[in-house]
């Protein structure tokens, strides 16, 4: 049996930089000559301006280190005006002034393998930001040579070339008055989309992942990927119920698209590797984003799971769709929280079903990413009135990092750019380093028994009875076993383990004796 591949025994954790540290900007490499440049306003002194930056999460390696992840993923952090907070790029080969320099990246992405870290970033190649020099010059005017880099169409005002609407809302067109035409944009308007079917963005686009894979970067997680298939030349009206976002269709084109990006990423040395945004709610479709021949994507995120309520029978359903859909055609993903979310911790409803939810996630066959602040089982931030500040409503998820109890939680300002997650004078990664029963040492835990567990890590897997409300899983590989166990319920359930076992973890640090508590989920070490 061939030896797996780095990202299918990884675990992946994933920064929002905005929300993970901020620095003075002092300390960055330019001395914040090119964030005073740009934004002069911004700051009276150098004390921080309550924004995350790429020093920021280099500072803080080393409490990435030692949860036991072998991988960062990145958001944006390219030159944007920030409409969608990176999401809409305006220099795909540069860092934006606000998270710091090249200079800075090129450190952080260093030191972040001197710490055995691989280092994946966003791509983000559905549309660009309506700032970005190719789209300036594509509205020049219709004869501008770039032109056909997005998609126009004719029309009159009053009415758009089909039904389409923005996934925040309104229309997915947008009617420009000097060139009388409308362009697409699946997002906001300030995110045209680009037109792939067209062979220089193609060519432009693979130019902008040379410039990140020549800085040593280990793989990408590529924005909405599914939408670069999408045909310019036949955008039929959407079905009542369809999601513009989610329901597009699977043209072949879109995943000649994917192969040639696949051929690219796959072109560097150290097994480099893309994981796709597949926003559909169909297991199955999400599965052909791998390629008939395992020649596409290398990992998919697949998000029907990360909507399934604290339920024994829906995740048993989740489970064995990915079981019939994902695994025949590639390496499962599994994640329970992200910028786009509500933390796991928020829609469980309490600290028990997160700790589970974390054996849950740890414990199954595929490769698990993590969301910074899970490991310090964060709520969502209620973001008052006059706060808010994401157009597509996903504040709350995005809130800062609290690092210890002092009135700033670590950071330069006691004021970020949002405000905190509950209880962060308690709930901080300080305070929850300092006791053994934290959520926070639950996942060392979990993670160091996964490190050293062939069974975890790439094994097969089995269901194994268990009464209602309860599952339980066995993984075997290289003569390793674990058994899985973890109660939806909140009343505790007597379950049967064949042969002899030892019990590696419990959630919430209660022994287990083959009684499984309300809210619990366990790992045990099994022998024939």
């Amino acid at each position: 049996m061939p030896e797996p591949a780095w990202w299918q025994t990884a675990v992946v954790y994933q920064i929002y930089p905005r929300s993970f540290q901020d620095t003075p900007t002092s300390t960055w490499l330019d001395g914040g000559k090119a964030y005073r440049e740009n934004y002069p306003l911004a700051l009276a002194d150098t004390d921080g301006d309550g924004v995350g930056d790429l020093e920021g999460v280099r500072r803080r390696l080393d409490h990435v280190a030692s949860l036991g992840v072998d991988a960062i993923w990145l958001s944006p952090f390219y030159r944007s005006p920030m409409a969608d907070f990176g999401y809409d790029v305006s220099d795909y080969c540069d860092v934006d002034p606000l998270f710091g320099t090249l200079a800075d990246f090129d450190r952080l992405i260093a030191e972040a393998h001197q710490r055995g870290l691989r280092v994946i970033v966003d791509w983000v190649p559905n549309h660009s930001s309506d700032q970005h020099p190719w789209f300036v010059e594509s509205r020049s005017s219709r004869d501008s040579a770039k032109r056909d880099w997005y998609v126009w169409r004719d029309g009159s005002p009053d009415e758009p070339p089909n039904n389409w609407l923005a996934a925040f809302g309104g229309r997915a067109w947008t009617w420009d008055e000097a060139t009388a035409q409308w362009y697409l944009h699946l997002f906001l308007p300030e995110q045209p989309d680009l037109n792939w079917a067209n062979p220089e963005v193609e060519a432009a686009m693979q130019d902008t992942l040379r410039f990140w894979l020549d800085r040593g970067v280990d793989g990408f997680r590529v924005d909405v990927v599914h939408a670069l298939g999408k045909d310019p030349d036949d955008l039929p009206d959407w079905k009542p119920g369809e999601n513009p976002s989610r329901d597009l269709p699977d043209p072949p084109y879109g995943h000649a698209i994917l192969r040639r990006l696949r051929t690219l990423v796959d072109s560097y040395p150290g097994d480099r590797m893309m994981v796709g945004e597949v926003y559909l709610m169909s297991t199955p479709r999400v599965a052909r984003y791998y390629g008939e021949h395992h020649d596409e994507l290398h990992l998919s995120f697949n998000f029907p799971p990360l909507y399934a309520p604290w339920d024994a029978v829906k995740w048993q359903r989740r489970i064995e769709r990915v079981v019939e859909a994902i695994e025949p055609a590639g390496w499962p993903t599994w994640v329970l929280s992200n910028h786009d979310n509500p933390r796991h911790r928020t829609r469980y409803g309490s600290e028990a079903r997160a700790r589970a939810a974390a054996v849950l996630l740890l414990g199954l066959r595929g490769t698990p990413f993590l969301y910074a602040g899970e490991e310090l089982g964060l709520e969502d931030a209620v973001v008052p009135k006059g706060r808010e500040v994401d157009p597509g409503g996903r504040d709350g998820c995005r809130a800062p990092i609290p690092w210890d109890g002092s009135p700033t939680h670590g950071w330069v300002t006691a004021s970020p750019w949002l405000p905190w997650p509950p209880d962060p004078g308690t709930r901080n990664a300080e305070a929850l380093a300092a006791d053994d029963r934290s959520i926070l040492h639950l996942y060392r835990r979990l993670l160091a028994i996964r490190r050293t567990s062939p069974a975890l890590r790439h094994g097969s897997f089995d269901w194994l009875p268990t009464p209602d409300g309860v599952l339980a899983w066995l993984r075997r590989a290289d003569g390793d076993r674990r058994v899985v166990i973890v109660n939806f319920t909140t009343d505790p359930h007597d379950v049967a383990v064949d042969g002899s076992w030892s019990t590696e973890v419990t959630s919430d640090g209660a022994p287990f004796a083959g009684r499984i508590g309300p809210d619990q989920a366990v790992i045990l070490r099994t022998r024939d």
